[in-house]
């Protein structure tokens, strides 16, 4: 769960105030507004003066806006409005708002003694180290920051710095530039969000294209809001299901739709791939469903990407189902994934925008609609139980073993899962070296699966029980037994045949 600090608070803020203001038809002649009311001259202040603060938050609605940042606000505002999206990183630094952290990496502190010994410099193998004015002192164009003298020394006076967005990336995407500003690298980045909600300057963002999905239901087109199994807790631990899909109804949205009937589809066709391939020897597949994962394998570990299913996602599988039915229908992808955003990419023609949870509680907001006072009806998931419980870390495989349970059970699975994009390429590593006897392996990005993902609304610990929870009372408790699986089954689900483009992180 992204943690409720100012930054949280100043980015749903500006989500939200842009959401009301295109509801209402005014963010053309008020967008510049938001500088005003967000940033007050009576403050808080987190930077040195107003003038900055507001530097800052033009970029952040920029790229709330989905435009570059190069263009004047009102510039920004009509693009946006026009349903225009830049071609920009999904993921991206804002250029005023990092200069803020230190660029040494080992620092010298005040618990040096100066001793005797001097550990640290006999260690340092480029002689970057001497004695100035009584204390150690490191010579930061002779450093190339190998560590020895931070472990030599007995006082631990020597620390290591790192910025928060560099321990955040578990792929080594991030690191500080020439002018002390981080800078992402996009060959190694897939768009995971771990550096924007590490980054406690928030002077990383995604872009976000809650302004082009308000306009096309403004215009009374027919806009689907196809909902990630993880929606459910997301707007309070008491609101229902069906009180969401009421609301949504009354923001705007045509109809609402579950991703989890799309998972149920990619289940029983992932465990029918499995047992195909698991007729050859020594061969293992992992899952395919998470965006972040898969692009982990398919930059860093590309002696694997014959490995990932060739099955494209819940969220493309169900989209392609209403596509099928309404091919001039928007689809609108809502889940708690950063990544989804690039994924959506790859597939034009399928899926037209994507917000997080967090940016579809701005929009409901903004719309002046309130999910606590919405009737919940007589809501039952379309569901079966294994396709609800893709929301969270281990969903996935015990789904896939579920299925093969029922078609396949001669074949026997031997499976590993990981969350995090660190411990899932070193897992992968070692099964491909062949010191884990695994053929089936699920990948999740997010610490907990989907429900811990950077745009969630609450806490995955207590997400994982309500899924649990839902998927336990869904009225289909099985993929196979499922007719809506086998209808969107049919629709051809190979990654191969549906994707059009690469999905451009950079």
């Amino acid at each position: 769960m992204p943690e409720i600090n100012e930054i949280t608070k100043i980015r749903r803020k500006v989500l939200t105030e842009i959401a009301q203001m295109t509801f209402e038809g005014r963010l053309q002649t008020d967008v510049a507004n938001i500088l005003h009311s967000v940033v007050t001259e009576e403050g808080p202040r987190y930077r040195c003066c107003v003038h900055k603060e507001r530097a800052v938050l033009q970029d952040r609605i920029k790229s709330a806006l989905s435009q570059p940042m190069n263009v004047s606000m009102t510039e920004a505002a009509n693009a946006a409005l026009t349903g225009d999206i830049a071609d920009t990183p999904i993921i991206q630094v804002l250029p005023v708002a990092c200069d803020q952290c230190p660029l040494d990496r080992f620092i010298v502190t005040d618990a040096c003694r100066n001793c005797l010994a001097h550990s640290c410099i006999a260690s340092c193998p480029k002689k970057a180290i001497s004695v100035v004015a009584n204390r150690s002192f490191i010579d930061k164009t002779k450093c190339v920051e190998c560590g020895l003298c931070k472990r030599s020394c007995p006082y631990g006076a020597i620390i290591e710095i790192s910025r928060p967005c560099e321990r955040a990336c578990e792929l080594d995407a991030i690191a500080a530039g020439k002018a002390r500003k981080a800078v992402i690298d996009y060959e190694k980045c897939v768009a995971c969000g771990a550096c924007k909600m590490a980054c406690p300057f928030g002077a990383i963002s995604d872009r976000s294209m809650i302004v082009q999905v308000i306009q096309r239901i403004k215009a009374q087109e027919r806009v689907y809001a196809l909902l990630a199994p993880a929606f459910i807790g997301q707007f309070g631990v008491q609101v229902r299901p069906g009180q969401i899909f009421t609301a949504l109804k009354k923001v705007g949205f045509h109809e609402t739709r579950e991703v989890s009937v799309g998972a149920d589809a990619v289940a029983v066709e992932e465990a029918r791939e499995f047992a195909e391939r698991s007729q050859e020897s020594g061969s293992f597949m992992t899952t395919s469903c998470c965006p972040a994962f898969v692009g982990m394998v398919e930059k860093h570990l590309p002696s694997l990407k014959e490995n990932i299913s060739s099955l494209v996602s819940p969220m493309v599988a169900a989209a392609m189902e209403i596509k099928k039915n309404d091919p001039a229908g928007i689809v609108v992808f809502v889940g708690p994934c950063i990544a989804k955003k690039g994924e959506a990419q790859k597939y034009p023609d399928i899926v037209d925008y994507v917000l997080t949870f967090e940016e579809l509680a701005a929009l409901i907001v903004g719309a002046g609609v309130n999910v606590t006072e919405m009737e919940a009806g007589n809501f039952a998931s379309a569901a079966s139980k294994d396709g609800n419980i893709f929301a969270r870390a281990g969903g996935v495989l015990q789904a896939v073993e579920n299925v093969m349970g029922q078609l396949a059970p001669e074949v026997a699975v031997q499976a590993e899962r990981c969350e995090g994009l660190g411990n899932c390429k070193k897992c992968l590593q070692e099964i491909e070296a062949g010191k884990r006897p695994a053929n089936f392996f699920e990948g999740m990005a997010c610490t907990g699966g989907c429900v811990g993902g950077p745009g969630v609304l609450t806490d995955y610990r207590v997400t994982t029980r309500l899924v649990d929870n839902f998927a336990g009372a869904a009225p289909e408790k099985s993929a196979v037994t499922n007719p809506k699986s086998g209808e969107i089954g049919k629709l051809g689900l190979h990654r191969t045949h549906t994707a059009h483009a690469e999905s451009p992180t950079d």
